[in-house]
């Protein structure tokens, strides 16, 4: 079953008009499985515990190094001149990442690459898209927790517990419970069939997101993929190190290059330039000005 576009002249002429895009998709059988919603436990880090000889380890290790951070457009990386790094709140002597500013043409770049990436991700079936953010949320809830608990408390002077609210139960939660509205929304009654597709927005969206949670950086950013868009992250200066994390992180669990594209900038060349494309669809941001 199948529903064509109508917009006047013949059949022939409409498919013409609009492509595959107006008459695909039509009408999916989207069968989602039901996903308990179950908060995320948060650790205790008693002395002795496991979870707090991993973090130990872990912050160890993420203060010992300065994290090269690129700009990541689609699968490749770039380094300008415009050489930037985070130090640790409590230890301005102590630098844990360097990174670099983009420039306008690579803000031009990102936005021309996820606008095209965009076209292709949101025919990706979305149970598809949910097993990847499954797998994400696994990892962080697994092997990256304390990689992520050591980049926030290092990097924004968090303590054990505020960086395991934030960059590992809620975190996780982020990304494990958007994708209950598709499921709920795809879900058959006894009496009814309900069949709809999740549409992207033609464009990007740009999320912008903010200096003191790790969470909420990767929510603005993955939340707007989950459902057909292509972004253009642009991580918080001081949050650079965390947010860069959870980037690779998605990357490992099956985000394809140019979804999600991390964007390092200066505030008014990121804002300028993304306000001036005619293909902006939505802006992300949490966050306070002035």
């Amino acid at each position: 079953m199948f529903a064509v576009c109508k917009s006047g002249g013949t059949l022939v002429s409409s498919i013409q008009r609009y492509g595959v895009r107006c008459i695909g998709s039509i009408v999916p059988d989207n069968r989602l499985p039901e996903f308990p919603l179950v908060n995320e436990p948060v650790l205790e880090y008693k002395k002795g515990s496991k979870e707090r000889k991993e973090l130990e380890a872990a912050l160890k290790k993420t203060a010992a190094k300065t994290e090269d951070v690129p700009i990541i457009i689609g699968s490749e990386e770039f380094r300008t001149n415009e050489v930037r790094h985070q130090v640790m709140p409590h230890n301005h002597s102590k630098k844990i990442a360097q990174f670099y500013w983009a420039d306008k043409k690579l803000v031009e770049k990102a936005i021309k690459t996820a606008t095209e990436t965009q076209v292709k991700w949101d025919r990706t079936p979305i149970a598809e898209r949910i097993k990847i953010w499954q797998k994400a949320a696994d990892l962080m809830a697994g092997p990256y927790r304390q990689e992520l608990n050591a980049a926030t408390m290092l990097g924004q002077a968090k303590t054990v517990i505020q960086a395991e609210i934030d960059s590992a139960a809620e975190l996780i939660d982020f990304i494990r419970r958007p994708y209950r509205v598709p499921t709920d929304q795809a879900r058959t009654r006894k009496v009814t069939k309900n069949s709809l597709r999740f549409r992207g927005i033609d464009g990007f969206v740009a999320a912008i997101s903010p200096f003191n949670f790790t969470a909420i950086g990767g929510n603005l950013a993955y939340t707007p993929a989950l459902m057909g868009n292509g972004v253009l992250w642009k991580p918080s200066d001081t949050a650079l190190l965390s947010n860069y994390v959870i980037f690779k992180i998605m990357r490992e669990a099956g985000v394809p290059p140019g979804v999600v594209n991390f964007i390092p900038t200066d505030g008014p060349v990121f804002g300028d330039n993304i306000t001036a494309s005619p293909h902006l669809a939505g802006i992300n941001f949490t966050g306070s000005v002035p």
